[in-house]
């Protein structure tokens, strides 16, 4: 899809964000050129000076103007800065309002996505996009707008001042300026936009992954596995360790012709002083040919920020495209007319539903049902569609066909308010936020009261932890020598699920890596917070199930068999080879020896 920046203009877009501050870019864009253009006075006060000294014959007395000439180089320059600083306060100014107006956009449309979308983005790429993203835009706005006007008035004076002086000499000096201006056309054309967009995704790629693989190493640790099982994650640096590497080859030598090419400004120059002195010395000449020995490495100087403006420009003309796609995403509908839920059941009904991009279902027509007050258990296979039935029922995604109802309701047709007060998600990898740990659970219900708050951290078996530090549930969770294991972060979500007292509870893995200690305190903290809920679980950790009113095992988006641990256990079947699969694993120790 076209975005709306290619369609407008990168400029159009940010100042939409801008507001009432777009006024400021404006008036730093017109500073900027002021400036640019009374920092080319300085060489002519500095020429005035050379030409009354070699006037002067030696006889400084009559050169009288010299100290003025000193002056109002050193006050232009002055100015220039000055006016420059000004242009500066007033593009900063505008640059944080869309930084901080895009980051507020953006934000509020992901808090619109459902847990879905946000998970098949992947945190990594979405911060970058916000942060990154945006801090470009800022960077772009701040300075090098201001400077490409800049940059693009220059070459206006100097154009004028090449040719005030000798335009014979005038004309000599745009020719290295000619050959490097099409060799820097060549470098940043419309392939060059393609590989900035491809760099940054590269990066964008890398920083996704280096978080999951962050993230998946206490899984490393538990079950010992090497650095090289993360393929995703080595393959994304491998494949961006290829890509620069070519493309800093490509540009080599074009890079080498362009830095040649602006450096040589001074080669025709001498052939031209050689040149038009072979019959004799002329004063005036000599004169002007200081100027443009004094003048000329400025060309040098401008075009370098000429060719990095236009590549600044394609980073913020990807950046907002990036941002542009996020916007992109839309929320799941609404409806105009909520229907309340008659209880806390829950039913599937020949449910299917696949990913974007893939080729088989998910979940491919499901049909079950869980009365009120019911516990249920999915299990199964890797990949068998157990955290994707679960999520459904949350509406993380939307079923492709069929329907999935919360008390006798479509989910659909209920309220995005009234589904998230009425289920509780408890993932496998709860994130804290860096705040106390009272207000981490406070979370769950904002209008708690303290007593409440406390007495969900003691239900969900939080006493110990408190015990740990003098600041009890004032304790700042990231806070200097504050660190939680992950079971003990896990027992703090599930406090805050407490608090929040949704009558439907989905525990997704809830106690997958957590030591023997903190498995049995939430095991006791998931008793307590299932009484009179309807349950939900998913679980590898067969033993964990066996007292759930009914199992099912999930293969391949399909219910594969259902039924009590019992009446599994008799079938011989999936269910039957798994647990005893996991009962051999969880008693074999090193060696062999039970």
């Amino acid at each position: 899809m076209q975005s709306k920046a290619k369609k407008r203009g990168n400029i159009s877009v940010l100042m939409d964000y801008a507001g009432r501050r777009k006024v400021l870019t404006y008036l730093s864009w017109a500073l900027s050129g002021i400036s640019a253009l009374i920092a080319l006075m300085p060489f002519v006060f500095i020429w005035f000076i050379i030409r009354d000294v070699i006037n002067a014959e030696g006889n400084f007395s009559n050169a009288t103007n010299i100290a003025f000439y000193g002056w109002m180089a050193v006050g232009c320059a002055f100015a220039s800065m000055l006016i420059y600083f000004g242009g500066l306060m007033c593009s900063h100014i505008a640059a944080f309002r869309v930084a901080s107006n895009m980051r507020k956009r953006t934000m509020r449309h992901l808090a619109s996505l459902p847990v879905g979308a946000m998970s098949s983005l992947g945190s990594g790429r979405v911060r970058r996009i916000v942060n990154e993203s945006s801090g470009a835009t800022e960077t772009f706005l701040a300075h090098q707008l201001p400077d490409m006007v800049g940059a693009f008035l220059t070459p206006v004076g100097m154009l004028v001042l090449l040719f005030v002086f000798d335009w014979r000499l005038g004309l000599l000096s745009l020719i290295p300026t000619v050959l490097g201006f099409i060799i820097m056309s060549r470098m940043t054309g419309k392939g060059m936009a393609q590989k900035m967009k491809e760099y940054q995704s590269s990066l964008e790629t890398i920083n996704n992954e280096a978080v999951e693989y962050v993230r998946g190493v206490p899984v490393v640790k538990t079950f010992g596995q090497t650095v090289f099982s993360f393929k995703r994650f080595k393959g994304s640096i491998d494949s961006y360790h290829k890509w620069v590497v070519a493309y800093t080859k490509s540009l080599m030598w074009p890079m080498v012709a362009f830095t040649t090419a602006i450096n040589c400004v001074f080669v025709p120059l001498i052939i031209a002083g050689i040149t038009f002195t072979a019959g004799g010395v002329d004063s005036t000449f000599l004169l002007n040919l200081i100027f443009y020995i004094i003048f000329t490495p400025i060309i040098s100087v401008t075009l370098m920020r000429v060719m990095f403006m236009s590549e600044n420009n394609m980073i913020v003309s990807d950046a907002i495209q990036r941002i542009d796609g996020l916007l992109a995403i839309r929320p799941l509908p609404e409806t105009s007319k909520p229907v309340e839920p008659k209880d806390n059941s829950i039913a599937f009904e020949d449910a299917t539903f696949a990913y974007d991009n893939s080729e088989s279902n998910a979940i491919d027509g499901i049909s079950l049902n869980v009365k009120a007050g019911e516990t249920v258990a999915l299990v199964g296979p890797s990949g068998g569609g157990k955290t994707t039935a679960a999520g459904l029922i949350a509406r993380f995604w939307d079923v492709t066909s069929g329907e999935i109802k919360v008390g006798g309701v479509n989910v659909k047709d209920i309220s995005k308010k009234k589904l998230n007060d009425i289920v509780a998600y408890v993932f496998q990898d709860s994130m804290l936020l860096k705040t106390s740990i009272y207000e981490n659970v406070r979370m769950g219900r904002p209008s708690a009261s303290r007593e409440e708050v406390m007495e969900a951290l003691h239900d969900a078996q939080c006493d110990e932890i408190l015990a740990k530090f003098p600041q009890g549930a004032d304790t700042v969770i990231g806070a200097k020598g504050v660190y939680l294991s992950g079971g003990e972060q896990q027992r703090i979500a599930v406090a805050r699920v407490m608090l929040k007292n949704a009558p439907i509870l989905v525990l997704d893995e809830a106690t997958a890596f957590a030591d023997p200690e903190n498995e049995a305190a939430m095991q006791r903290a998931f008793e307590k917070l299932a009484e009179g809920r309807t349950v939900v679980m998913i679980a590898h950790r067969l033993t964990t199930v066996q007292n759930a009113d009914r199992i099912y095992v999930l293969k391949e988006g399909k219910i594969a068999e259902q039924g009590t641990h019992e009446q599994l256990m008799s079938k011989k079947g999936i269910y039957n080879e798994m647990y005893e699969e996991y009962r051999t694993a969880v008693t074999w120790k090193v060696g062999g020896v039970r």
